[in-house]
């Protein structure tokens, strides 16, 4: 299992953890763990203080990105193998997206990404083989998006070939949702300016309900999600003839080690 992603499932467990912790937990010298923090770092997922690393302080939608991180890595890897070379996609804000699109610069060449979202922007253009075209509007800095009448009128000026969204729930036979009213709305348009639309989700999410409806479910060309999705979802994704692709939700098995005065650190070992 690649040491960036342990890190990372050991901070969405602990939250805070000491970089001696770190070395200890995973073998490696002060100097490999440091250019390991460096890179996540600098893409925003964590936060470095004083002998401690952290995912306080980190960029929102890096954050999450620690969250569940080895299964939102396949279902990118998964939905990166339907875009096609020379391709017009457009991405909405999200974990699960901005993993989609590092992605995409990794397997195909010539991709133009359309994109709403300041955070992936910024966490891709450093990439080479693909274009980034960000819409204009109303910031919301949590987010990190960009919503409102001004960013759907940007978006009618082009046609994506496909649109990527995630989402932060799931109406059982009925639809996704989303929390936010603007962004929801604004994704509503973008989602018009699209020939299919696909869904990127872990499967924790349909367990969860929304505020507002997102899209329904026969405006739905595919999900991506992973292998613990609800049997009754799955009926119902598969009665609105949605194509549904279900990555492994499983890996190597977790270990804990026990400190004295501390809680249980959870870790991997490389002979497991």
């Amino acid at each position: 299992m690649n040491r960036k992603v342990m890190i990372l499932d050991i901070l969405a467990a602990h939250r805070t953890v000491k970089v001696s912790m770190l070395i200890e937990l995973l073998n490696v010298s002060h100097v490999t763990i440091r250019k390991d923090l460096d890179h996540l770092e600098k893409r925003g997922i964590i936060k470095r203080t004083h002998g401690y690393v952290s995912l306080d302080g980190a960029d929102n939608t890096g954050k999450r990105m620690a969250f569940s991180h080895l299964i939102k890595r396949k279902i990118a890897k998964a939905a990166a193998q339907t875009v096609e070379e020379g391709e017009t996609i457009m991405l909405e804000s999200g974990s699960c997206c901005a993993l989609f699109a590092e992605e995409l610069a990794a397997v195909r060449n010539n991709v133009t990404i359309i994109t709403n979202s300041t955070f992936i922007a910024n966490f891709v253009c450093h990439l080479p083989n693909i274009k980034i075209i960000l819409l204009g509007g109303y910031f919301q800095p949590d987010s990190q998006v960009v919503v409102g009448p001004m960013t759907t009128t940007c978006a009618e000026s082009f046609f994506a070939d496909k649109f990527f969204i995630g989402t932060n729930g799931f109406v059982p036979g009925q639809c996704f949702t989303g929390g936010d009213h603007l962004r929801v709305e604004t994704a509503i348009n973008l989602a018009k300016c699209a020939n299919k639309v696909f869904i990127l989700t872990e499967a924790a999410k349909f367990h969860q309900r929304g505020t507002f409806e997102l899209i329904q479910l026969d405006k739905i060309a595919g999900v991506f999600t992973d292998e613990n999705i609800p049997k009754e979802a799955e009926a119902a994704l598969i009665k609105n003839n949605v194509m549904l692709k279900k990555v492994s939700a499983t890996d190597k098995k977790l270990r804990w080690r026990y400190y004295p005065e501390l809680p249980p650190i959870l870790y991997y070992t490389e002979n497991e």
